[in-house]
């Protein structure tokens, strides 16, 4: 199968990686970043045919912005059959601190509205076809809070939660949800982390998995599966045993690298 497929945060990590996977299956881009020009000249360096692929600029948190990406995506290249959520930030925060409260404002707006934003140009044309693929992109972070990640372990916590939501909105429909949540990926989202990463994966190593759950009609899928396991094993923690394993691990940097 081959098709179109639209990514957000495709000027590097995750959405770079699955940018290059679907287009070794054959599929046509729509690529989307704040960086235009920066993503413009590497997907020119790719080689992909002309007529393969299209940049759109935006900054998901935006709403005007990636509304009009992806009605600008309808208009030049059609309705996608897969739309992946993918653009996100992570910062460490301190609720102490008034200037963190911004942190985490630009969190949410992007992780959590900027991926409702990504996915609203796209329902009704893919209701009305009756076939589709609206791809959010989570994090094992979703599971439990960890200290100093206060933001975005609460908007992937919400990722999970509104791509549940939206799944039963459109069950029925022809038009899948499916919620990837990555465990630690080598991106440069997670370079400056100061803490051990278990079972650290290559971002095409990822990509190659979440092409395949994807393409699999996968609604809910951890990559890479020892996370999974990872993660269900924290969540029934007691919570006086996770408070103890994790005290003293080292914090997400705060703003300006604080």
């Amino acid at each position: 199968m081959s098709g179109l497929a639209f990514i957000t945060g495709a000027s590097s990590g995750i959405g770079q990686a699955l940018a290059q996977r679907y287009a070794a299956a054959g599929w046509r881009l729509a690529l989307v970043a704040r960086r235009e020009a920066e993503l413009s000249a590497w997907a020119a360096a790719q080689g992909w045919p002309a007529d393969r692929w299209r940049v759109y600029g935006a900054d998901v948190a935006s709403i005007d912005r990636i509304v009009a990406a992806g009605r600008a995506c309808l208009a030049d290249q059609g309705v996608p059959d897969v739309v992946v959520a993918n653009a996100g930030i992570s910062i460490g925060m301190d609720s102490a601190e008034r200037d963190d409260l911004d942190v985490m404002a630009r969190t949410l707006a992007t992780n959590n509205l900027g991926l409702a934003a990504t996915f609203h140009p796209f329902i009704g044309p893919m209701r009305q076809r009756g076939s589709g693929a609206l791809v959010g992109i989570a994090s094992v972070a979703a599971i439990r809070g960890l200290p100093g990640h206060g933001a975005y372990c609460a908007s992937k916590a919400g990722v999970v939660s509104y791509c549940e939501s939206l799944r039963g909105e459109l069950r029925g429909s022809g038009v899948r949800v499916v919620t990837l949540v990555p465990g630690y990926i080598n991106t440069p989202l997670t370079r400056g982390n100061r803490y051990a990463m278990p079972f650290l994966m290559p971002a095409p190593a990822f990509a190659e998995r979440a092409f395949q759950a994807i393409g699999a009609g996968a609604s809910y899928r951890v990559i890479p599966w020892q996370m999974g396991v990872v993660a269900k094993l924290l969540r029934v923690l007691p919570n006086a045993l996770f408070d103890r394993l994790l005290a003293g691990r080292p914090r997400k940097a705060r703003q300006h690298g604080r």
